[in-house]
């Protein structure tokens, strides 16, 4: 079943099923693709940082694949670069990224309601992102949503702890949630297959959204556990 959005899909029976009554207490939520819209922004930092490497950028939409998963994996992946070369991509896209590139970002319609709502209705939320976590908190900070979050679980500016799986570890030792009573007060929230495998990796429940950058035949491919259209 597909849900119109996720107030429908948290005030469900299937949810309820899942979880228990009043068991799900804590929401992860993804950043890029599911908060916010960071196309523009990650993009142009991708060109900046290809341009930098010798290599004429192609159209935009051909670097959408860089939103989300890891950069050094990206540019490994899909110009062939070597650790090295990617590690230096990264500093390259970061000449952009931290100065323009992070603002260059818009929040989804519809975001700001849902996290104070679920904030009234006692529920503890926490960012995990592959995103640096010093990025993540800029962001927040400038949208205004840093308020509504117990923790921001990033990556690391070395590009450690990048994996999805990685990240939400991390939260989950971090909030003392790193055991099995723990994991089934958590539903994870993405938009791509690495939320939803990280989640599962971890022992964890994750919502794939649709209005970010994945689409119905990633979720269901990745088996995600529950797919929602929209903020709502």
């Amino acid at each position: 079943m597909i849900y119109k959005n996720l107030s429908l899909l948290l005030s469900s029976d299937k949810l309820s099923e899942d979880y228990g009554d009043n068991a799900l207490k804590y929401i992860f939520f993804d950043l890029d693709g599911t908060l916010t819209d960071p196309g523009i922004g990650i993009t142009n930092s991708v060109m900046h940082a290809l341009r930098k490497m010798g290599i004429e950028p192609p159209v935009r939409e051909k670097l959408y694949p860089f939103i989300g998963p890891p950069l050094i994996d990206s540019f490994m992946k899909h110009y062939g670069m070597t650790g090295d070369e990617a590690r230096q991509a990264v500093v390259y896209y970061r000449e952009y990224f931290s100065v323009k590139g992070l603002f260059e970002n818009t929040m989804y319609e519809g975001v700001r309601a849902l996290l104070s709502g679920l904030r009234e209705k006692g529920y503890k939320l926490v960012v995990a992102t592959s995103k640096p976590d010093v990025f993540s908190v800029k962001i927040l900070e400038h949208f205004d949503l840093i308020k509504y979050f117990d923790f921001v679980a990033g990556a690391t500016m070395e590009e450690t702890r990048t994996k999805k799986a990685e990240v939400i570890e991390y939260a989950l030792e971090n909030l003392g949630l790193n055991n099995d009573f723990g994991k089934k007060s958590v539903l994870m929230v993405g938009d791509r297959a690495q939320d939803v495998n990280g989640a599962h990796t971890c022992g964890i429940k994750c919502a794939g959204v649709l209005y970010g950058y994945g689409d119905e035949a990633e979720m269901t491919a990745c088996s995600a556990d529950y797919i929602v259209k929209s903020v709502g």
